[in-house]
């Protein structure tokens, strides 16, 4: 067996969840996998750390965010769970360090949308922090952006098929290979996780039985 297989196989020891772009900590999804990591931990009797920073809406930072967050739960063994934004950064720490990924409507090329938004004063619900979207977050989206996939086998792909943010055929496109999983009518927020959560933490290697109340 390789040692990419043997990477893929081995249970996870701890999870890093990385929200959205002007999300937080607090949102639905981010909660439910903190709540779900700890119900898995107690069920199992052994530790399963698990970390979902607050994020900046700045590129560079939030990416220096999510590095450094990896770097206090250890490089070997954690799983990377990002929601939209998150999944772009996802997907960089993952092509960076080899580990894998489950992504929930990820970006793929975010920078594509900054005009959409450029000049526009945004408020954090979570943080009450109002900012505005400039020529820099293109620059930095840019400089971040990931060329290709390089072992699709480490990423699993939740999809919602009407997500009314982000195209999920680019997804499609661009992590050919990896395993996909659609649910039909889905949007943007895919508050259907919960269905999707002995997935989610299967591809972390983990066991998660029905009859365990994860919602």
């Amino acid at each position: 067996m390789s040692s990419e297989s043997l990477s893929i196989a081995r249970p996870a020891r701890a999870l890093l969840y990385l929200h959205g772009f002007n999300s937080s900590s607090a949102s639905p999804k981010a909660r439910l996998v903190k709540a779900a990591c700890e119900v898995l931990a107690r069920h199992e009797g052994r530790p399963f750390a698990c970390l979902t920073p607050d994020l900046s809406h700045r590129p560079d930072l939030a990416w220096r965010q999510a590095e450094a967050a990896l770097e206090s739960l250890g490089h070997e063994g954690t799983l990377l769970v990002g929601s939209s934004m998150g999944g772009f950064l996802a997907t960089l720490l993952a092509e960076r360090y080899g580990l894998r990924a489950v992504l929930i409507n990820p970006a793929v090329q975010p920078a594509r949308f900054v005009a959409d938004y450029l000049g526009q004063t945004l408020l954090n619900d979570a943080s009450g922090e109002q900012f505005t979207i400039d020529d820099s977050y293109f620059d930095q989206l840019t400089a971040l952006q990931w060329e290709r996939i390089v072992h699709p086998a480490r990423y699993l792909l939740l999809l919602g098929s009407a997500d009314e943010t982000l195209d999920c055929r680019d997804a499609l496109r661009a992590y050919a290979g990896s395993r996909i999983l659609i649910h039909p009518g889905g949007d943007h927020g895919f508050d259907v996780l919960p269905e999707y959560l002995p997935a989610l933490f299967a591809h972390g290697g983990w066991h998660v039985p029905r009859s365990l109340v994860l919602s």
